[in-house]
């Protein structure tokens, strides 16, 4: 893999930091090298309505051209002002008189509309690892990039191994650099087997609209602090470009009880198959027919509690039931999974299995290069409390990728220790995505 940004400047003797319109900051980004949707104007106008002040930014050499540029956030608490660049700047960050300038610059401006401070969370690759956790693609420009920043201030708040920081650390993203069966060949076999048994048992993949939006908001709202009107503002900016898509898994409670219906008649004729076999062979050596006997009725049992289940859930949900859905983001030509639920309840039905292998299908299929299935853990934990989500995803041929992790930059120390002190930094930006 190539980490090398394409430098956009030779040096400049003369360059400004101005405020750039809507347009001009779309036309920078759209043609820039290395980029995340955090970094456009549909997220910028989703998080005004979150209650955050925003601002984009370039900076122009003595040719009239942008050479940098980045969204900023801002928020203001107790007549506090804390900036957040989401993604990093757009910048070239082997470039350290280039990154001097925009610094420099940066907090001039930041200075003069009162924020205190400003974090970061750079989209600066550290490492690559594959589904063994081996490191197969370090990142040559890594230290050079580290050190540049260091050497202008900002500090590194820590290689955190979970999800302390404001954006994850880690991401697991699906190369969609073959066809699609070739895709799904390529995944655990377990999980191959889950996605096929939600079919058979009745679980389909729709594609949603807006008004379909609830469904994930009621699979999400126990553990994501966003309401419901967000993701409608979501679905709405990035929607004017056709860039975000929804989707859900339902359940055919129709489907599921004939199929349960069905394997509930062959266990049963099993079972009786071997009773009768134990009849004729009474008084003989039938240890293993009666063990089997013990096995069979298991499963039958095991599908007599399922059948019970399908008829209770044909009977409430004649239309279907809703498992599983999931909210994607497409920039330039990754497809990024924003936010995604489940009913756990139903969690047997592998309906989030099914629904995202759906959604690469789709994707892989319209030329898309990468399918970001959002944050992870470190996979080189031993004790991994997330181990269970980077299996999940790394069950899809994912690759785990690193990141240098959140920078801080302080624009003015004393308004930085006083809010320090008052208020704490525990609580800033609990909301950002």
């Amino acid at each position: 893999m190539n980490y090398d940004i394409i430098s956009m400047i030779e040096r400049n003797d003369f360059m400004v930091l101005k405020e750039l319109t809507n347009e001009e900051f779309y036309s920078f980004t759209i043609n820039y090298p290395l980029k995340s949707f955090y970094q456009t104007n549909p997220y910028a106008f989703v998080m005004h309505e979150q209650n955050y002040d925003s601002v984009f930014l370039g900076l122009i050499d003595d040719a009239n051209k942008c050479v940098a540029a980045s969204l900023i956030l801002i928020e203001k608490r107790d007549n506090f002002k804390y900036a957040y660049a989401p993604r990093g700047f757009l910048i070239d960050y082997t470039n350290k008189e280039l990154l001097k300038i925009f610094t420099t610059e940066l907090k001039k401006y930041l200075n003069r509309v009162d924020v205190f401070a400003i974090k970061i969370a750079p989209l600066i690759i550290r490492n690559v690892y594959d589904i063994n956790n081996n490191q197969t693609e370090p990142n040559p420009n890594f230290d050079l990039m580290m050190q540049n920043l260091k050497e202008l201030d900002y500090f590194h708040m820590g290689f955190n191994n979970y999800f302390e920081a404001l954006k994850p650390r880690y991401e697991a993203i699906i190369d969609l650099n073959k066809d699609y069966q070739t895709l799904f060949s390529n995944f655990y076999k377990e999980t191959k087997t889950k996605i096929r048994s939600a079919v058979t048992k009745g679980v389909l993949v729709y594609k949603g609209k807006q008004e379909n939006l609830n469904y994930l908001y009621t699979h999400t709202k126990k553990k994501y602090p966003r309401d419901l009107k967000y993701f409608n503002d979501c679905y709405y900016f990035f929607g004017k470009s056709k860039s975000i898509d929804f989707f859900y898994a339902r359940l055919d409670t129709t489907v599921y009880i004939k199929h349960i219906q069905n394997e509930y008649t062959k266990i049963e004729q099993q079972s009786n198959e071997i009773n009768n076999k134990i009849l004729e062979n009474k008084g003989k050596n039938s240890a293993t027919l009666i063990n089997k006997k013990i096995s069979i009725d298991k499963i039958l049992e095991k599908y007599k509690r399922d059948l019970v289940l399908a008829t209770n859930l044909l009977s409430k949900y004649p239309q279907g039931l809703v498992l599983a859905s999931i909210l994607v983001i497409k920039n330039s030509d990754e497809v990024y999974l924003f936010m995604d639920g489940m009913d756990p309840k139903y969690k047997k039905f592998n309906a989030k299995h099914l629904l995202i292998w759906k959604v690469i299908e789709k994707y892989t299929k319209e030329g898309y290069k990468k399918f970001n299935l959002g944050g992870c853990s470190n996979p080189t934990l031993e004790n991994n409390k997330f181990a269970g989500l980077n299996n999940f995803k790394l069950s899809f041929n994912a690759k785990i990728y690193e990141y240098i992790g959140d920078f801080e930059l302080i624009i003015n120390k004393p308004k930085y220790f006083m809010y320090q002190n008052s208020i704490g930094f525990k609580n800033m930006f609990k909301k950002i995505d």
